[in-house]
């Protein structure tokens, strides 16, 4: 009985696990991300807009090095900036190094005089700043780049707008003494910035005051933030002699107070300010930026008015507002509730912006889901419904642009096209009474687009998990596109590299089709047994599985930040799986789990995962594990506590394991307002924390977190533990010193990751103490 064990155990692939050495590792560590990009030509344009809003200018990777481009959309023209070589050698004498053309030794620049100069550029070499004349190739010392990051500039270019010791100033842009607009703020009650993060103040990173100007740069409506009684969080760096504490607000689930969000108008010239009379709105994000920020304010064409969007804690109820900018006289213009929450009218991390625009004759084009799917509508400036501009059993996703003149709007939407992923982005245009619907991005291929400032020109690059990207520059008439790169990846072939595989599958229901990638390692052997890791994120409304060409050079990207494929060449398949909270393609599919956090779509994906197996005999579903970072490390921990059976080993990092410690703006979004049973003593948060099952653990749990998490507070974790440890249960926990959220492209953190999977999972040594080599610039 035991020598057929073995034997069996050889059969499954467990003889080839146990050779799992350096060699193997060293393979897997070339299709990390950072090594995986350096095969990659040609795959990205990421633009820098000249001072006009209508030209732009990126840096790409060619086979002979990066090159800086300039892009004149109104001609499609597109020109080297400048001159390598004589650059180089220019730059060489002033810096006394000797400089490699191919590898100039920055990434960006600014032209001379804040972009009115042309034909000058400035850039930092580590501490050293330069500025080079392009016309005679001459360079020289100069002072270093001014960070204006924290600086919001009007219109006329005549003033910056900023925020400092918790008050509202403006400077003039030419130089001169800066002017106080406010007197009254202070810490915990300032104008345009929240309290920093730790983050923030351990890494000396500006805050951007959220500050909009009027389009005549008379006025400015700033934000104001409530935080005084709003409790606070605390983190402790202990690499020092002496450990230094940080403390910052932080509101809860079911505290009475969170930060709050109040708009001023500030009158430059007059010196006066007004505060716009409407009620304060809780802040929905721990980001400040994104949740109330610049998106959510409009001004009028006239300058008279500002709109701006308000949310009541949950948040089911969204209203559109109108302010008169003299007064301060408020009225709600229009709005929409759900039973579950309200989305869409600001993308949920604010990364996509407004998904409405004020039109200059008053009319309002509205992003509103009330009749089950995401659609734009036209109201009157009285808040009445004039039409519907887009319907059907699909949804929008971005407002990119509308042509006034043209009477016509230019948005990305997915589910439209018959045979497309349903969760591909796709450009196109409708007129504003509904009319002419029309694809403008015909390519199959998720399209992510990015309009020019100046309006009539878009920079779509599209492509899939196997198809590299293109990039196209497109004209909203009917002049044919113009390709700026397509990406070349002879190289990274060339290493043995292989992209997923996308896939299609029942979700719990048996009925909703759902959708996942998969990753198989480069030496797949069909002969042989792999075992199987599901990479999760929960969402919601975050799909996990990657819609676009993989690696990508940025991007909000877990499966990235997961590193899929190098994990899978150790010899796992891999797994990423859309289930119904997920996916955006109708509200009742993403809101499917509303108020149950601790489902996190773990019942898709056992189906999912049983489907595939069936199909694919190589999968050994005996040998199941899980691995997630931030949401994916409460649904990574979740699942294997919840389905001991089928998930065998987990590996959380930076877990929010119990919402009730997480900021309010998530847990009351997607599980309510928090409601307490005086008679129970637990609350409608209990069922969905980990900690709750911890005498449930039967596999293997490892638990990272960094000790200086601003996002997620290592609480989570330790709260899991301390819970684990009163059930008398055996797992494995890393706390990783002065790391913020940000952990899963941490070397040690993804080594050891690697470790615990080859060990615990199958069945294999890992090799001692292996060090992965961390990206480089």
């Amino acid at each position: 009985m035991r020598i057929r064990s073995l034997a069996g155990a050889v059969a499954l692939g467990l003889g080839a696990a146990a050779s799992a050495g350096a060699q193997n590792y060293q393979r897997a560590e070339q299709f990390l991300t950072w090594n995986a990009l350096r095969n990659i030509y040609h795959d990205q344009v990421a633009p820098t807009w000249y001072r006009d809003s209508t030209r732009f200018w990126y840096r790409v990777q060619t086979r002979e090095g990066f090159q800086f481009l300039t892009v004149n959309p109104a001609t499609g023209a597109k020109a080297t900036l400048f001159d390598n070589s004589r650059l180089a050698a220019a730059l060489s004498m002033a810096a006394d190094t000797a400089l490699n053309p191919a590898k100039l030794p920055f990434q960006t620049l600014a032209f001379d005089q804040e972009g009115r100069d042309e034909s000058a550029v400035r850039f930092r070499i580590g501490t050293r700043g330069f500025r080079c004349e392009l016309g005679s190739y001459r360079c020289a010392k100069a002072d270093t780049l001014p960070n204006l990051t924290r600086y919001v500039r009007s219109p006329d270019d005549k003033w910056d707008a900023f925020s400092s010791g918790g008050n509202l100033w403006v400077r003039p842009a030419a130089g001169g003494d800066s002017i106080k607009l406010t007197t009254d703020g202070s810490d915990g009650y300032a104008y345009g910035v929240t309290s920093p993060l730790p983050s923030q103040v351990r890494f000396k990173l500006p805050s951007r005051a959220v500050a909009v100007w009027s389009p005549d740069s008379k006025r400015i409506a700033v934000a104001r933030y409530d935080e005084r009684k709003v409790e606070k969080f605390h983190l402790i760096s202990m690499t020092s002699a002496r450990p230094v504490e940080y403390s910052y607000p932080y509101g809860l689930p079911g505290d009475s107070t969170v930060t709050t969000t109040e708009w001023y108008v500030a009158d430059v010239g007059a010196r006066s300010v007004t505060k716009v009379k409407a009620d304060p709105e809780p802040q929905m994000s721990i980001y400040s930026f994104s949740a109330t920020g610049a998106g959510e304010l409009q001004w009028s064409a006239s300058g008279d008015r500002v709109f701006f969007t308000h949310v009541n804690r949950g948040p089911k109820k969204v209203h559109l507002m109108s302010a008169d900018a003299a007064t301060g006289d408020a009225r709600v213009v229009l709005g929409d509730s759900a039973a579950s929450y309200v989305v869409g009218v600001i993308d949920l991390f604010g990364a996509a912006g407004p998904n409405w625009k004020v039109l200059a004759n008053g009319d309002i084009v509205w992003f509103s889901e009330r009749d089950g799917f995401g659609h734009y509508y036209r109201f009157g400036p009285d808040g009445k419904l004039k039409n519907q501009i887009t319907a059907g059993p699909w949804t929008v996703s971005k407002l990119l642009w509308v042509d006034e003149k043209l009477g016509r709007i230019f948005f990305t939407a997915k589910g439209h096209e018959a045979g497309r992923h349903p969760d591909y982005n796709f450009l196109y245009s409708a007129g504003l009474d509904g009319a002419g619907l029309a694809l403008l991005s015909p390519e199959d291929g998720n399209h992510e687009v990015m309009p020019v400032p100046s309006g009539r020109y878009f920079i779509d690059t599209y492509s899939t998990v196997s198809r590299p990207p293109v990039v196209m520059l497109r004209n909203v008439g009917s002049t044919p596109p113009v390709e700026l790169e397509r990406a070349d990846i002879k190289d990274l072939l060339a290493t043995g590299w292989k992209p997923g595989e996308i896939f299609m599958a029942k979700a719990r229901d048996g009925v909703t089709e759902v959708w996942g990638v998969i990753w198989k390692p480069s030496t797949f052997d069909t002969t042989k047994k792999y075992p199987v890791i599901d990479h999760i994120y929960p969402g919601p409304l975050i799909t996990p599985a990657i819609k676009s060409f993989y690696p990508q050079r940025g991007g909000f990207n877990y499966p990235m930040s997961g590193q899929v494929q190098a994990l899978a060449e150790l010899g796992f398949v891999i797994v990423s799986i859309d289930a119904l909270g997920n996916t955006g393609r109708a509200k009742a599919l993403y809101a499917s789990w509303y108020g149950n956090l601790g489902d996190n779509g773990i019942p898709d994906h056992l189906a999912v995962i049983k489907q595939l197996g069936v199909r694919i005999p190589q999968l050994d579903l005996d040998r199941v594990g899980i691995y997630g970072h931030s949401g994916g490390g409460f649904s990574s921990t979740d699942a294997l506590l919840r389905y001991p059976g089928f998930y065998k080993v987990a590996v959380s990092t930076s877990g929010n394991h119990d919402n009730r410690t997480y900021y309010h703006g998530w847990g009351e979004r997607f599980q309510g307002l928090l409601v307490r049973d005086t008679v129970s003593k637990t609350d409608n948060y209990t069922a969905a924390a980990n900690k709750t099952y911890a005498n449930q653990l039967e596999g293997k749990l490892f638990l990272l977190h960094g000790d200086m998490d601003d996002n997620v507070h290592p609480a989570h974790t330790i709260a899991l533990v301390d819970a684990l440890i009163k059930a008398n249960k055996t797992f494995d926990l890393l706390i990783v010193p002065d790391a913020n959220h940000q952990l899963t492209d941490n070397p040690y953190v993804i080594r050891r990751t690697w470790d615990y999977f080859v060990q615990n999972l199958m069945g294999g040594v890992a090799p001692k103490n292996y060090a992965i080599t961390p990206a480089t610039p």
